[in-house]
């Protein structure tokens, strides 16, 4: 009867924690749906970007802090032609003179399959040779890919100076 007890209870939490990423997952998505949405109304010539690109992922709510050394997170949704078909964990750490934090959301494109692939494998490092735009009215016309790679940031709230060095690193999941 104890054996059948505590296996019970370990389905059960199971369950529960399935269904609580499965939320994570749907919360993440809904963000990122807002997100292309404040990208589009800043810049609507980055619908190229997002008609063109391979594949594409969006981290809706990045959040970013330091003092001397700094770090920053966020997840988001990746999608190829258009379509959902996994999941985006960011991490970065820099290095330098920067106090302050951040929230903002940014969006990376992938301009060809090898890119794409390279991400999907974990192996997309961006460092300081590949600097994000930050998303304004036209600031996409100009913007070109950098190893097969454009990034895009919205910013949120908070402030940040910063002058330091470091790069993201990604991590992908399927559905």
């Amino acid at each position: 009867m104890k054996k059948l007890s505590l296996t019970v209870f370990f389905a059960l939490m199971a369950i529960v924690v399935i269904a609580q990423d499965a939320k994570k997952d749907q919360r993440i998505e809904e963000d990122a749906t807002d997100a292309k949405a404040a990208f589009l109304k800043d810049d609507p010539d980055m619908s190229k970007f997002f008609s063109s690109s391979y594949g594409y992922i969006i981290l809706p709510n990045v959040g970013k802090g330091g003092f001397g050394i700094g770090g920053a997170a966020g997840n988001g949704v990746a999608y190829q032609g258009g379509s959902k078909v996994g999941y985006a964990k960011m991490t970065q750490v820099t290095i330098g003179f920067q106090a302050g934090g951040q929230a903002y959301s940014e969006v990376v494109f992938f301009e060809d399959e090898e890119a794409f692939e390279r991400f999907k494998n974990s192996k997309v490092e961006m460092s300081a040779q590949v600097s994000a735009v930050a998303a304004a009215e036209g600031a996409s016309l100009n913007a070109k890919y950098v190893e097969g790679v454009a990034v895009f940031t919205l910013a949120k709230g908070g402030l940040m100076y910063e002058a330091s060095v470091g790069g993201q690193q990604f991590k992908f999941r399927e559905n």
